[in-house]
């Protein structure tokens, strides 16, 4: 299938979705209700950007949320997955207390953090790290542990040191798992940013949807939603062209074989 037919039959589906909604939404008060009226989530969120363009403050906000504690996640994650999958005795020593702190409910440490950094940006940032380090780590660390004992043998033999092994051997072994935790990783920086919006914040997506939740309305709540999807889908692009720069030199599907 081409991706002009692949675009269509995706398109075509969320129309459907979205006729089957409004049918639904106009004939059934319930309906409504919980799932709330498309057109009036269309409105709601052309108030948003173009009417009333009260959006952008806290938008903003949850946006920088997000962006820090995706990149300082990445980072840490990166760098301690590369420690611990070549350093053997601390990995060893280190392996129970990090499977207990990634087995660990970490939205309850919202109200800690909310206490050691208070009410600001840096609350959010840092509960939104918790959930995009781990996933990063485990990533990295996989990757790191996984390079081919072949390789590395030969890459010895033509005279690598080691940081010339972790430059053309093991950091891109690891970048292809890398990037595969980065998809995920975009929508949990949002989860965390969000979830401490919920949990005390005078802007912010979060803070727009909590207060609508109040007054039960799930127009808005829903148009938050989509909003919050929406740019989700954006940074995960953005992360698939990065992808696609950075792993040239992987061969695609069906090459090797073809070879």
């Amino acid at each position: 299938m081409n991706r002009l037919a692949l675009r269509t039959w995706q398109i075509g589906l969320l129309l459907i979705i979205l006729v089957l909604w409004h049918i639904a939404s106009t004939s059934s008060d319930q309906v409504a209700f919980f799932f709330g009226k498309p057109l009036v989530v269309a409105s709601r969120l052309w108030n948003w950007f173009v009417t009333e363009g009260n959006i952008y403050q806290h938008l903003g906000v949850t946006l920088l949320e997000t962006l820090l504690a995706f990149a300082i996640g990445t980072i840490a994650g990166l760098g301690v997955g590369l420690w611990l999958a070549l350093s053997p005795f601390a990995s060893a020593v280190l392996d129970p207390y990090l499977k207990a702190a990634n087995a660990m409910p970490r939205v309850i440490l919202a109200p800690i953090f909310a206490l050691w950094f208070g009410l600001g940006i840096w609350s959010k940032v840092a509960l939104a790290v918790t959930l995009v380090f781990f996933i990063v780590f485990f990533n990295v660390y996989q990757g790191v542990r996984e390079v081919s004992p072949v390789v590395l043998a030969n890459a010895r033999m033509l005279g690598a040191n080691a940081r010339q092994l972790l430059r053309h051997v093991y950091v891109p072994s690891a970048m292809s798992w890398v990037f595969s935790s980065l998809h995920s990783s975009v929508g949990l920086a949002f989860v965390g940013a969000v979830v401490g919006e919920y949990l005390g914040s005078a802007r912010g997506v979060g803070y727009l949807i909590l207060q609508a939740e109040g007054s039960f309305d799930i127009d808005t709540v829903v148009a938050g939603i989509v909003l919050l999807t929406a740019c989700a889908l954006v940074l995960d692009g953005l992360v698939g062209v990065a992808e696609r720069r950075l792993m040239k030199w992987q061969p695609r599907s069906g090459q090797t074989e073809k070879l």
